[in-house]
């Protein structure tokens, strides 16, 4: 399952945008919450808990003597008895997204793996405590996921030039990020992680039972879009490869099931992409060896998506080289 860093600077709105998320129907997310000092007063604002959430004590994850206590909370979390959906693991707001980052990728624990960075922006004031000038931040650098929160505390007229204005910093650190516009932390759940359950099961964590009512009028500011491609024959992995290495401009995470050819014979294997993390492994061979991959993310031209998306899922006209073989198990050990 994904586990998604939630970062930003104090007062961004990231625990405004966890309580959303978590009032998706029927999902089931585990949390982790990095608390500053002894009082847990993030865990208090959190809605939806039917389990505690695991904590961590002791102010910002970055200034941990190692990452033992999240991998402890990860761990429990992991559980495949919970079948959580994803785990979201809020900082504190002094956290360095970069840090917790590389904490979650490093991590040992089974049964997880890199879900993205969200770092959330607070629209009104990040130009005044965040990003002053000069040097854009090293936190853009680690973002997969950046939401500009809190356009309805500036002026309508200026929303579209703020945006503009902060992924231009964006892009001076990080070419790949995803910059979206949000109030009040509405953004659209799909973009993070997919939601598996069907029914609610008894002794599994599930908060459809405790959801807190939105307001009549909320809704999500920006909505994903998804494109689904499917394809019969056993793959080529080269272009395949370059597809999840780049993917389109637009799409922020990609998920799917694929045949490979291996050799002489076929390979199956799961393939989760966000951001310019890439995420494969062994899985079993599809039947009749077809593949299916899914892109989601935002104002992307659907039919340029689409596209790309079937040229990467083209069968082999001839036997893999043991050269693009080598580099796809090459790619396989590294992700």
């Amino acid at each position: 399952m994904p586990v998604i860093a939630l970062t930003g600077y104090l007062g961004a709105g990231k625990t405004t945008l966890l309580n959303h998320v978590l009032r998706t129907p029927q999902a089931r997310i585990g949390v982790v919450i990095n608390d500053f000092g002894e009082i847990n007063v993030d865990a208090g604002l959190i809605s939806g808990q039917i389990d505690e959430p695991a904590s961590i004590a002791g102010g910002c994850i970055c200034c941990l003597p190692d990452d033992g206590q999240l991998d402890t909370a990860l761990a429990r979390l992991a559980d495949p008895k919970l079948r959580l959906d994803a785990i979201i693991v809020e900082a504190s707001g002094l956290a360095d997204p970069a840090a917790l980052a590389r904490i979650i990728g490093f991590s040992e624990i089974s049964g997880v793996r890199d879900g993205g960075v969200v770092d959330v922006v607070d629209a009104a004031r990040h130009f005044d405590t965040v990003d002053c000038g000069g040097v854009a931040p090293a936190r853009y650098g680690a973002a997969t996921l950046v939401v500009v929160n809190k356009l309805d505390q500036i002026l309508e007229t200026d929303r579209d030039a703020t945006l503009r204005r902060v992924e231009t910093r964006v892009r001076e650190r990080n070419s790949r990020a995803h910059v979206i516009g949000a109030v009040g932390g509405r953004i659209d759940p799909s973009l993070l992680y997919d939601v598996a359950a069907a029914t609610d099961e008894t002794g599994q964590l599930s908060f459809r039972d405790a959801l807190f009512d939105e307001p009549a009028d909320a809704h999500d500011h920006v909505h994903a879009e998804s494109v689904t491609v499917t394809a019969e024959g056993a793959l080529d992995p080269e272009p395949l490869m370059e597809l999840l290495e780049f993917p389109p401009t637009g799409v922020y995470r990609m998920k799917g099931v694929v045949a490979v050819r291996h050799r002489a014979g076929v390979r199956g294997y799961v393939v989760n992409v966000v951001g310019p993390a890439v995420h494969i492994a062994r899985g079993a061979t599809p039947s009749g060896a077809l593949s299916h991959l899914v892109a989601i993310g935002t104002h992307f031209d659907t039919a340029t998506v689409r596209t790309r998306m079937a040229e990467a899922l083209r069968p082999a006209d001839s036997p893999t080289s043991t050269t693009t073989q080598r580099r796809w198990e090459r790619y396989l050990t590294r992700a």
